[in-house]
């Protein structure tokens, strides 16, 4: 076999009982790293410390990695300004995280025959928030519903780095303070925290939305109607 010392530097190609014998006198493991190669590579190291090496890369690998996410918004078209304010808050949240948004605008009755007031809502929503985000999807159609999908200008890495380095600044700035500034601080991270919770599962489902439809199914003659 090629055996390869502890600090990288080549043995040369020796016997088994010579490579095990060295493993021995260095206290290591005697490792096989290439078992494919001609004659096949071993090396002389501390397995566990090499297992635990890589399990820590990976996990730093696994903590730096960004997944794209599709957060979802649903509103009606008539929408009162109060809950068009709010559900704007949270699409202003997604996209500072880094997320796209799906915004539905779902019709009922007569609504289906105006599917500009949805349009327009949509157009509004996106005009409000173009500094944060673009319209990646256009909307469209889709049976009883608008869809119109956002996309954020600021990468998910580039969210996540820039909210790492205010939390370290955070703690940094609490260095030159004294114990009630840390208090003061930790409540505050504390309700930072509660709000990204509330946050990841804010609204994506109107429960009055939901009871709306549920009686629109059960009155289809009344729907009908409306038609």
């Amino acid at each position: 076999m090629r055996l390869v010392g502890p600090s990288g530097e080549q043995v040369g190609i020796v016997p088994l009982a010579k490579a095990l014998e060295l493993a021995q006198e260095y206290d290591l493991d005697l490792v096989e790293v290439a078992a494919t190669a001609r004659p096949p590579v071993c090396k002389l190291m501390d397995y566990g410390k090499f297992k635990y090496e890589s399990a820590m890369k990976a996990r730093e690998a696994r903590k730096n990695q960004a997944h794209t996410v599709i957060k979802e918004m649903k509103l009606r078209p008539k929408i009162d300004p109060h809950d068009y304010d709010t559900k704007k808050g949270h699409v202003v949240r997604f996209l500072k995280q880094g997320d796209k948004v799906k915004i539905t605008i779902m019709f009922r009755g007569r609504e289906q025959s105006r599917p500009e007031l949805g349009f327009r809502l949509l157009q509004r929503l996106a005009d409000d928030v173009q500094d944060l985000g673009f319209v990646e999807s256009a909307p469209k159609q889709d049976g009883r519903n608008m869809i119109m999908v956002l996309g954020p200008h600021k990468k998910k890495t580039e969210a996540m780095a820039e909210a790492r380095a205010a939390a370290d600044a955070r703690k940094a700035e609490r260095l030159g303070r004294g114990p009630a500034a840390d208090q003061a601080d930790d409540v505050e991270d504390e309700v930072e925290v509660a709000e990204v919770e509330e946050t990841e599962a804010a609204e994506t489902v109107d429960p009055a939305d939901d009871a709306a439809e549920a009686a629109e199914v059960e009155q289809p003659a009344e729907a009908a109607q409306d038609a």
